[in-house]
């Protein structure tokens, strides 16, 4: 019942954010104008807002962009519980395995060296050249985190982290190089973009999220009859008839495919993915059952209210939307480790 209740009320303010999301930013659209246009959409009456300037806004600007946070927030914070399942960990997070840093790594260099090394590739792809860099680099900083960690053929949890810090590190070395060598367009661009934003949102950049979101939303609470095993121990989970390697090895693709398309339409954004989990636990209980579904519904309601203060507190300029979820994550993050860091110890 009582994880119910929660469900009804992330999903309540869920709403309300997507409204004020809808209704502030640098042009004001009054709340009226924006229930009237979304009733119009669904039928729901005929009269339509006052002013075509409103609906203009709503549709191409407002609405893309509510729901390419919606869409980022859900990947982020069921990718991020996943991913704390499988290592047992709640300080674990998608960018422990070298995900984030492996798409950086790509996306800059596709910003810095396009011109000279992609001109074909970008006159192809057009604007999808940054985003499938950033997916290919994602994937592949796995896959090698991946293959380092196998021992006898299976993947070894504590050798998975200690690689994924050394490809981060890796990663983050080579990303500050290209930054040196760029110039300063290019390096506002990579700068900007490792920071986080929504504000190239578009319908095209939605629909191309969407169908791998959706695809995760899907698969990860599919495992999580698994990971309530799992969290007993790999070998308990064994001997119930778990096969551990299998459970770890979906759960990683999974994550990996959710985070790496959600940075490759909107840069690094860090924390969403670490504290949704932790703070969907402390509401309710540990039962994966339920905190992957509201690991989900709480990482897009943190990412919808952190995009509209990114864009609003700062008017008509805008702050990347990175720099906001840490504002907001690093206090938590300091308490978490400092209340439990005797359960965290790896």
């Amino acid at each position: 019942m009582k994880n119910k209740l929660i469900f009804l009320a992330l999903s309540i303010l869920l709403l309300f954010a997507i409204l004020l999301s809808l209704s502030f930013g640098a042009f004001e659209i009054p709340l009226k104008e924006v229930g009237l246009s979304i009733a119009h959409k669904f039928n729901l009456f005929t009269s339509i807002p006052s002013d075509d300037l409103y609906t203009g806004v709503i549709d191409l600007v407002r609405w893309p962009r509510t729901l390419l946070g919606l869409l980022v927030g859900a990947a982020l914070g069921i990718s991020g519980a996943g991913i704390q399942a499988v290592f047992r960990n709640p300080l674990a997070e998608p960018g422990l395995i070298g995900i984030s840093a492996g798409a950086s790594l790509l996306a800059a260099s596709v910003i810095a060296f396009e011109a000279l090394l992609f001109v074909s590739l970008g006159q192809l792809l057009g604007h999808y050249l940054l985003a499938i860099a950033a997916f290919i680099g994602a994937g592949g900083a796995t896959l090698i985190v991946y293959r380092i960690s196998l021992y006898d053929g299976k993947p070894h949890i504590g050798t998975m982290i200690l690689a994924g810090v050394a490809i981060n590190a890796l990663a983050g070395s080579l990303t500050g190089l290209i930054s040196f060598a760029s110039d300063e367009q290019q390096l506002r661009s990579i700068t900007f973009w490792m920071l986080g934003s929504l504000g190239g949102a578009t319908w095209t950049s939605v629909f191309t999220l969407l169908p791998f979101v959706t695809f995760v939303l899907i698969g990860l609470p599919m495992l999580a009859k698994s990971l309530n095993v799992f969290s007993l121990g790999e070998q308990e989970a064994a001997q119930l008839g778990q096969r551990p390697n299998r459970v770890k090895v979906r759960v990683i693709v999974l994550a990996t495919l959710a985070v790496g398309a959600a940075v490759s339409v909107s840069g690094i954004i860090g924390f969403v993915g670490l504290l949704v989990p932790h703070a969907v636990r402390m509401i309710g209980n540990s039962d994966n059952r339920y905190v992957l579904p509201a690991s989900a519904l709480l990482g897009s309601l943190i990412l919808t209210l952190a995009d509209l203060i990114a864009r609003t507190i700062a008017v008509p300029s805008e702050v990347p939307i990175g720099v906001v979820t840490a504002l907001l994550g690093t206090p938590l993050f300091l308490y978490i480790l400092i209340r439990d860091k005797k359960k965290i110890m790896v």
